[in-house]
């Protein structure tokens, strides 16, 4: 069991450092670069992503990082390493909360009506449709960011601890 556990505590740590990636990527970079565009080419470019985004290689480690999480401290519960299964339940938690439901409860709502909204030709309303758009869903995008990148504290905390106990 100990093999398994090791195991799924480093995919919990890759799965959650890929996600923390991605949202600090956007936040620090990629929305800053929309912005400085015309705002045209930021709706188009921004819904070009938010398309090709959904794929297996972001949706694995997004979907997968709270159950993996979870099961890591299942495992270290059963081991008897309280300590470390605490921390990792907290990654789940964490997660769960600060990162996967502010995705599906503000982010993908917010992509989908951009979606489904006409980009204006004219540049002044273009620009007060991505207005309505990028600063909140930056916002919420660095939230998400603060909640993974604790989540993956919290997941090394509990590697840590599971290291020092045995």
């Amino acid at each position: 069991m100990a093999i398994l556990t090791t195991l799924l505590a480093y995919l919990t740590l890759v799965a959650v450092g890929a996600v923390a990636g991605v949202f600090y990527a956007f936040s620090v970079s990629v929305m800053r670069a929309l912005d400085a565009i015309d705002a045209r080419e930021a709706a188009r470019a921004m819904r070009s992503v938010n398309r090709k985004i959904l794929n297996p290689l972001f949706l694995g480690p997004f979907m997968g990082a709270p159950v993996l999480a979870a099961a890591t401290g299942g495992l270290l519960l059963a081991l008897g390493r309280s300590e470390a299964a605490f921390a990792f339940f907290a990654a789940a938690a964490v997660y769960a909360f600060g990162t996967f439901l502010p995705t599906v409860v503000i982010n993908v709502p917010m992509n989908e009506a951009l979606e489904r909204a006409t980009v204006p030709d004219d540049a002044g309303p273009a620009a007060t449709l991505w207005a309505g758009y990028s600063p909140r869903w930056t916002r919420w995008n660095t939230i998400r960011t603060v909640f993974s990148v604790a989540s993956l504290v919290l997941a090394g905390l509990g590697l840590y601890l599971w290291g020092t106990a045995v």
